[in-house]
């Protein structure tokens, strides 16, 4: 190598030595991602909240869903259990002989039919003959009905209905003092004591307090005493009586008190409950002034039908049937 080129060589050197360290290149930005991708997050995206979203709906619908299905079963035993509890509802009229009754059939005019149930309880419809309707409610008489006409292949699907236009077959007699006396019908199976003496226009003035019924219950004879102002205090209830077919109210005349002698008013004087002898002469308008408290005898009859004469107080209580005797004064 030649002198010249040594030179330069060196020199070269000395230039790279003394000279200033280059600043590092800048780290170039990222570059952005292609459309596609950001298209991809964003679906993605809108699927995460639709997610969300529906899963924020379906928990109150799944909520529902059970209560529903839990309550479904429940729902169809009591739809199942209703016809039978109103077959068997204590109100409902049973029908009886000599009872009168209207039956049509929905669209099937030639089958309606008015007519009175015989004394066997049976009713002669067309197509089905005789059928027994005596002893069998409104609704299960109608169901009876239906059935005959449906196994027949008579009417696909009838819709029977039964109106029962007079009540003759259960009747209950009410006699004695009351206002309006006779045989009464019973037009709902638990028609009361009171309902049939209302529909006798109650006990009359000089009827007693105490009422007989008498009739029959599971084969025996059945014989019960009322009272009626207890019937109607707190808890008195529960002797309103069911009556039955045949039964017989008897209201006896009202328990008497009869007073005579030195007395403004004497005559038959109604007893009333726990009367005593001052009260008894106060219903008589009280003893005149010729008559005197020490002459006051009351005439009882006794078991054996013997008459007794006691000398009572003022305080004394009088009974059914008792005479009340008021002596002059001497004096």
């Amino acid at each position: 190598m030649s002198t010249a080129a040594h030179s330069l060589v060196a020199l070269a050197a000395t230039k790279a030595a003394h000279a200033p360290a280059r600043p590092a290149r800048p780290a170039r930005p990222a570059r952005p991602a292609p459309a596609g991708h950001a298209l991809r997050a964003l679906r993605a995206l809108r699927t995460l909240r639709a997610l969300r979203a529906l899963r924020t709906r379906a928990l109150p619908l799944a909520l529902a869903a059970l209560a529903a299905a839990a309550l479904l079963p429940g729902l169809a035993r009591a739809q199942g259990a209703a016809p039978a509890a109103a077959a068997a509802a204590p109100g409902e009229t049973r029908l009886g002989s000599g009872d009168v009754v209207r039956i049509t059939v929905f669209q099937n005019p030639d089958l309606s039919l008015e007519t009175r149930v015989t004394d066997a309880g049976l009713v002669s419809y067309p197509l089905l003959g005789q059928v027994r309707l005596g002893g069998l409610t409104v609704s299960a008489a109608e169901k009876l009905i239906a059935d005959g006409l449906r196994n027949g292949n008579f009417v696909k699907n009838p819709q029977v209905t039964l109106v029962l236009l007079q009540v003759r077959g259960s009747q209950v007699s009410v006699l004695g003092q009351v206002n309006r006396p006779g045989r009464y019908p019973i037009e709902i199976a638990d028609t009361r004591l009171t309902d049939m003496l209302a529909n006798a226009g109650g006990v009359a003035a000089n009827g007693s307090d105490l009422v007989v019924v008498t009739g029959q219950r599971e084969g025996r004879p059945m014989r019960a005493e009322v009272d009626l102002p207890r019937l109607f205090a707190p808890g008195g209830g529960a002797a309103d009586l069911v009556l039955r077919n045949g039964d017989t109210i008897w209201v006896d005349r009202q328990p008497l008190v009869y007073i005579y002698g030195e007395v403004q008013r004497p005559g038959p004087m109604r007893l009333e409950r726990g009367m005593t002898v001052m009260q008894a002469l106060a219903s008589g308008g009280g003893l005149t002034q010729r008559g005197t408290e020490k002459g006051i005898r009351v005439h009882r009859k006794a078991d054996d039908g013997s008459v007794q004469v006691l000398q009572p107080t003022m305080d004394d209580k009088v009974r059914d049937g008792d005479v009340v005797f008021v002596r002059e004064s001497l004096f």
